[in-house]
């Protein structure tokens, strides 16, 4: 990633959160604690531009423009409502899980090739 990646990727974030920024108190707090959940839970993705947050952002503008409050948009189970968002992508979660079983998978191998073996 080149200076130039780096500086273009601040700019699109800083734009990003103003448009967060200018949302009705209530939208800018689940949002805040959408993005909060992903960078715990990890999904791949998100570190691949601001594509997933920024379809949020654009539901949101909706639903504020349509004058819904924002549980009207995500439900009252907002986890829920983020873990759907994301439930075909590849957590790092899922890729740690995969690596630890081929590890363990590769162990098993040398395991039973040396008892037949021996």
């Amino acid at each position: 990633m080149g200076i130039r990646d780096i500086i273009e990727g601040k700019k699109e974030w800083r734009a990003h959160m103003a448009r967060v920024k200018v949302l009705p108190q209530d939208y800018q707090i689940v949002y805040k604690e959408i993005q909060k959940y992903f960078f715990k839970v990890g999904p791949v993705q998100l570190t691949e531009g601001t594509a997933l947050l920024s379809g949020i952002v654009d539901l949101f503008e909706e639903g504020a423009a349509m004058g819904k409050g924002v549980l009207d948009v995500t439900g009252r189970d907002v986890a829920a409502f983020a873990d759907d968002l994301i439930k075909d992508s590849k957590t790092y979660a899922d890729i740690y899980q995969e690596s630890a079983m081929q590890e363990v998978n590769k162990a098993m191998k040398k395991v039973t090739d040396k008892k037949s073996k021996g």
